[in-house]
């Protein structure tokens, strides 16, 4: 016998196995890690073909180098094969859409001069740019024949000008001139100072050439559009009143005519009319609004009309949750819609008659931070569903759901490389009870990684953002790096949250912060008496809403042994007269501006309970953040270091409100604050 043969043969065999996901899941595997964040990837806006057969899709993922999100176009059949890059473009790539006939695909790219716009071809694998742009196109729209794509671009304004600049002698160096500004919105967070001008609808050939401007006037035009049925028209969703700066919660449904650039107002209501989308055999229009009644929280609704405005109606769908993308079946019978339900984000369809029904469920995974919702779908002409699965095991995937299949089938796994091989929490659904008024709660709990219910371990509060928001079963490498340190992670939906119907999410009116704070201790509570938290290893984070949460419960209580407020508001009025968005809820937040009921904005700021506060605190916040501006932040930090509360102020340079948009910020959020929480962990 060839023994030195039959030991080649036996070593062979054994490094096949062990290099197995199935052996390497037997052995002891390590946990999710920071480093790992930079090898996610994740699937974005997935378009499948006219006729079922591929999927174009935005692949998403982390440059280590560069410490940027990056996109690129892949495609892939449905059956799972064929799956390639769909150019040789190494620059960002998004928002791909197929023609109507199914033979081409735009999108848009980035170039070294702008975004511009892309056509490529199925049959013959070309690309070519077809566009030289002023500034970087929106939402593309083909026409019905497939000859012009519809967009919306920036066209630049004047601001006013106060005084005529003075001449300053040949080779001066003067300081820069003031910048003047008499807009109600002049800033945006995450992009600074907002040039003045506006955005409006353009249509280009799609063969190439020259765009054209059909819109005017100083109005904004950066919604969704459709075109009619015969091309000559696009639907497209603004706010064209006088007082259309004041009047910011308002919009209503418009068609304009391509070649005569006419505008007719098809919606007046009192509230915004948004997201039209045309029936296939071009006689109805499908949108979504609602009747304001200047709450904190109200349902958006599914309405349709005909296409020249009339029989306006809404589609009563017989559940109380908002809608959001909606898109006909070709048959012209119903509506798919999205919606959030009990922390869970679905696709379900509308029969024109009216009564929702789940299509799929588990869509999102696309924000790689925390556990909120998002994804989107899309379907074939022959009803095929593709749309971005996630579990809190793996980020956004690529699914697929045939009109007669009840099953969901993932196109492929992106992630099998890195996730397979580590071992990550078991996440487990909470329903507990509010000590208010007995109302269901619920939330998750996220396990360390090898949990045994014999040790005792420490427990983080992470309480979400928005507050209008919500928490799922979602997947979040935040959630995941803190239970690889070794705590159990609980992050509940308090009242306020969405998915849980018009009448919760807007208990926080006029109320806020309120009584969903006992939601959050009364799920604490309840995890102490299911011995999963113990009463002496209680810590708390939360950023935005959940800052100011985490900020209200340790002036509260002084139950936990440590806390990281993260990004808080902790002065409403200060907040509410700084912040990017100060116009926005000024007249809803609480009675009256600012100066009509100072009183009521103090009471409900979290800075009127520092006094209380004996927490060690840790205070992080985006140098840039315009949301919640850095001022709001130092406030806590200030009045804890004149009362000499043990307390860090950590300031993350350049970043705006979304603190962990680049993968190094991410992790150095997380770390911040397990190291804070490890000074006092017992």
């Amino acid at each position: 016998m060839n023994y030195r043969l039959l030991f080649s043969l036996i070593s062979i065999l054994f490094l096949i196995q062990i290099m197995s996901p199935a052996y390497v899941n037997a052995q002891s595997l390590p946990g999710f890690s920071a480093m790992d964040v930079f090898e996610l990837e994740w699937v974005e806006k997935p378009q499948i073909s006219p006729n079922g057969t591929q999927i174009v899709y935005v692949r998403r993922g982390m440059d280590i180098m560069k410490d940027k999100r990056q996109s690129r176009l892949w495609i892939i059949k449905a059956d799972g094969s064929d799956h390639q890059k769909l150019t040789s473009h190494d620059q960002n790539e998004s928002n791909p859409i197929w023609s109507p006939d199914g033979s081409r695909i735009a999108f848009t790219s980035s170039t070294d001069h702008g975004s511009e716009i892309f056509i490529y071809w199925i049959s013959s694998a070309k690309v070519a740019k077809i566009s030289s742009l002023e500034a970087s196109p929106r939402g593309l729209s083909w026409s019905p024949d497939g000859r012009h794509l519809a967009f919306s671009m920036f066209v630049s304004g004047q601001e006013l000008s106060l005084v005529k600049p003075l001449q300053k002698p040949k080779g001066a160096v003067w300081a820069a001139p003031p910048r003047v500004t008499t807009r109600v919105k002049h800033e945006a967070d995450g992009s600074g100072y907002m040039r003045p001008g506006f955005s409006h609808l353009f249509v280009i050939p799609a063969s190439g050439g020259s765009s054209r401007q059909i819109t005017s006037g100083s109005y904004q035009h950066r919604s969704a559009r459709v075109w009619t049925a015969d091309g000559e028209h696009l639907i497209f969703s603004a706010n064209r009143s006088d007082d259309w700066e004041y009047d910011f919660r308002n919009s209503d449904l418009y068609k304009v005519n391509i070649k005569t650039e006419e505008i007719q107002q098809l919606t007046d209501r009192d509230g915004p009319d948004h997201s039209p989308t045309m029936s296939p055999d071009g006689k109805t229009i499908a949108y979504l609004g609602y009747d304001d009644r200047q709450q904190t929280y109200q349902l958006t609704k599914l309405y349709t009309m005909d296409a020249h405005g009339g029989n306006q109606e809404e589609v009563t769908i017989g559940i109380d949750r908002s809608v959001s993308s909606p898109t006909w079946s070709q048959d012209n019978q119903g509506i798919y819609v999205q919606y959030d339900d009990h922390g869970n984000t679905k696709i379900g369809y509308v029969p024109t008659s009216g009564k929702l029904k789940k299509v799929a469920g588990n869509l999102g995974g696309t924000g790689i931070g925390r556990p909120y919702g998002g994804g989107s779908f899309s379907v074939s002409d022959g009803g095929t569903i593709v749309y971005t699965h996630t579990t809190p095991a793996h980020p956004s995937e690529l699914a697929i759901k045939h009109d007669a299949d009840q099953s969901e089938t993932l196109v492929m796994s992106l992630n099998d490389d890195l996730l397979s091989y580590r071992e990550l929490s078991k996440v487990e659904e909470i329903w507990y009870k509010s000590s208010v008024d007995g109302r269901d709660i619920q939330g998750w709990i996220a396990y360390p990684p090898d949990y045994s219910p014999d040790i005792k371990y420490p427990i983080i509060v992470e309480n979400h953002g928005g507050p209008i928001s919500n928490y799922g079963d979602r997947f979040s490498p935040e959630v995941l790096l803190y239970a690889s340190a070794g705590y159990v992670v609980f992050y509940p939906n308090p009242r306020g949250s969405t998915s849980y119907g018009e009448e919760f999410g807007n208990l926080l009116y006029h109320n806020y912060p309120g009584d969903d704070y006992h939601d959050v201790m009364d799920g604490v509570d309840a995890l102490i008496a299911k011995g999963v938290a113990h009463e002496d290893q209680l810590y708390v984070t939360g950023g935005s809403a959940g800052g100011i949460m985490s900020a209200w419960m340790i002036g509260k209580n002084h139950r936990f042994e440590a806390a990281a407020v993260v990004k808080p508001v902790m002065n409403w009025i200060s907040k509410t007269l700084t912040a990017d968005n100060y116009y926005g809820y000024a007249n809803t937040r609480y009675p009256g501006q600012p100066w009509e009921n100072p009183q009521v904005y103090w009471d409900f700021s979290p800075i009127s309970l520092v006094g209380n506060i004996k927490t060690p605190t840790l205070v992080m916040v985006g140098t840039s953040d315009m949301r919640t501006p850095l001022s709001e932040a130092k406030q806590l930090y200030h009045a804890l270091k004149l009362r000499k509360i043990e307390t860090a102020l950590v300031e993350i340079p350049g970043a705006y409100h979304f603190i962990s948009n680049r993968p190094s910020q991410l992790i150095t959020k997380v770390e911040h604050v397990l190291a804070w929480f490890e000074r006092y962990r017992k």
